[in-house]
């Protein structure tokens, strides 16, 4: 039924973008190629396997003129800084550990994007997302489902969505359970990137120096401070609180009677809290602006369900709480390693995602 209908594709100028692009076209919808721009004039400052590069959006430009699609490149650098990089510097400035690509879908894919899809009469978005919608005829839901092909799949990116948001989109490549396939569907219709890499960094700190690039982005320095143990011993200096992430080992500097890792960051009291890889291990965390998608309301009683706390981490066994106050109490039947604040935690029961929230704190 939705054959002739309006569609605008997400392009990124990589494989997946284009094959969800030809799926469409080949589906018989009238579709439109768009562009986010979000980096400044030059697509040579960044890493050739981050995305969004100058030479990303050529690439999707020639897919689009090979389908015949008209295609757009929109210019989000302002709120692309705005509302991905600067919430990314202030996460790290409080002492968490943020996942900026979360923010870019939230922000920017499934919401600036979605009010320009309006503006040109599109009644659909689609992306490249490994991960299926579904509508539920029992309870008149919209689900957000895994990806067949489970070690591509996305769902755990994509949890905030809203049941307009998930009305509205269309994901064609969570059906596919082999990368190989989707490579091979460009290559038989001769799309030029066919056989490109994918993108895997963050797009804006390519080389992975998260602490470089804050400093430099702000023009801040951040001050030296005490790495602690627990019991407030203080073991030496560290080279400020952005500088580390939950579960770091190595970098430290610090000698001790057996390998430490970073357990809390405190920008308050400016310390790194250290100990032992067991003292790693927590067995309940609380998540805040919590989002539902097959739940209508929050539960009144402790539901089972398998927990991510990080994008490619294994599902965990736990009870989902729903607190008073929107917040959510997941309880593991099995202590977890390195749960990182900042973090999102989804909750799956299957392969269907129950909802997600940012981890406040870990227990």
């Amino acid at each position: 039924m939705d054959d002739g209908a309006k569609a605008l594709i997400a392009m990124s100028g990589g494989v997946d973008s284009s094959a969800a692009a030809l799926l469409m076209k080949n589906a018989g919808f009238d579709c439109v190629g768009v562009t986010m721009k979000l980096h400044g004039s030059a697509g040579e400052e960044y890493s050739e396997k981050a995305c969004c590069t100058a030479s990303d959006a050529e690439d999707a430009r020639s897919v689009c003129v090979k389908l015949g699609m008209p295609y757009y490149v929109f210019d989000f650098t302002a709120d692309f800084s705005r509302n991905v990089i600067d919430r990314f510097v202030r996460s790290y400035e409080i002492g968490e550990t943020p996942n900026p690509c979360i923010e870019c879908n939230r922000c920017l894919k499934f919401d600036r994007l979605y009010r320009r899809a309006e503006e040109l009469g599109c009644e659909f978005i689609i992306t490249g997302h490994y991960a299926r919608v579904e509508f539920d005829e029992k309870s008149g839901r919209y689900l957000l489902k895994k990806s067949l092909n489970e070690a591509k799949d996305q769902s755990y990116v994509l949890y905030f969505l809203t049941q307009e948001q998930l009305k509205r989109t269309k994901l064609p490549l969570g059906n596919y359970a082999d990368k190989t396939e989707v490579r091979k569907l460009a290559e038989e219709n001769d799309l030029i990137n066919a056989a490109k890499h994918d993108s895997q960094d963050i797009c804006f700190v390519p080389n992975g120096d998260y602490a470089g690039f804050i400093r430099e982005y702000t023009g801040k320095a951040y001050p030296e401070g005490d790495f602690v143990l627990r019991d407030g011993t203080v073991l030496g200096k560290h080279k400020g609180v952005i500088s580390y992430t939950i579960g770091q080992r190595k970098g430290l500097g610090i000698s001790y009677s057996e390998p430490l890792f970073v357990l809390e960051k405190s920008a308050e009291r400016n310390t790194v809290t250290l100990g032992t890889a067991k003292e790693l291990f927590s067995s309940e965390l609380t998540a805040r602006d919590f989002n539902l998608i097959s739940l209508a309301e929050p539960p009144k009683e402790p539901l089972r369900v398998a927990v991510r706390t990080r994008y490619h981490a294994k599902e965990a066994a736990a009870f989902a709480l729903f607190n008073d106050d929107g917040t959510v109490t997941v309880r593991f039947d099995e202590p977890q390693r390195a749960i990182s604040p900042g973090q999102a935690a989804v909750l799956y029961d299957g392969d269907t995602v129950v909802g997600g929230g940012i981890i406040s704190s870990a227990r």
